[in-house]
């Protein structure tokens, strides 16, 4: 392996342990030392590849969004017609019971961007604008949303449905607000765990 592809696989070493930090304590509930040992690298290495903690932050939000459009294009493409039922399912299944740090950027980046820069704010509204647009655009599908108002709304219920399933301590009810979101964005097909 070349040196810059050295420097490459560890910038992107760091910028993963970073999105997981963030997604577990916040911007402010983690430093560069705590990110730096969770990438495997010193804080050396990790000012080597961002100038600041907000870098990486920025660059963070812009790597979960990207994932979240990838996984609403993967979802089109690998099931069609069925293709927003799935990734409703999946999104207030998996993306709700994973860990924190493997969670959507969406629903846990969310609150951090809305305290941060305006260029942290900028990013993530361009990349929310362009999820939206992608959802919008999808196959045909039951429910699915076709404007980008209508999927801008959807979003909203699905990341606001995780993040209020993850606040409580009552397992009965975080399956409650679940389904009844996924009743809401699929009124006539069968929702989680069904």
């Amino acid at each position: 392996m070349s040196r810059s592809e050295q420097k490459l696989q560890t910038r992107q070493r760091i910028l993963a342990a970073a999105g997981r930090g963030f997604r577990q304590g916040g911007f402010g509930g983690i430093g560069v030392d705590g990110l730096a040992k969770e990438a495997g690298v010193t804080s050396g290495a990790f000012y080597t590849h961002f100038d600041s903690k907000a870098a990486a932050f920025r660059e963070s939000v812009e790597q979960g969004m990207l994932d979240l459009k990838d996984g609403a294009q993967h979802f089109q493409t690998t099931y069609g017609s069925t293709w927003w039922a799935e990734f409703v399912h999946f999104y207030l299944g998996a993306k709700r019971k994973c860990t924190l740090p493997e969670s959507c950027a969406l629903q846990s980046l969310a609150p951090e961007v809305a305290r941060a820069d305006a260029s942290a704010q900028g990013e993530f509204t361009q990349h929310l604008l362009q999820v939206a647009q992608i959802i919008a655009a999808g196959p045909a599908a039951a429910h699915a949303p076709t404007t980008v108002g209508a999927a801008l709304a959807a979003l909203s219920a699905l990341a606001g449905a995780v993040t209020l399933a993850r606040a409580v301590n009552d397992t009965a009810l975080a399956e409650q607000i679940a389904e009844a979101a996924a009743r809401a964005l699929l009124p006539s097909l069968a929702t989680p765990g069904s």
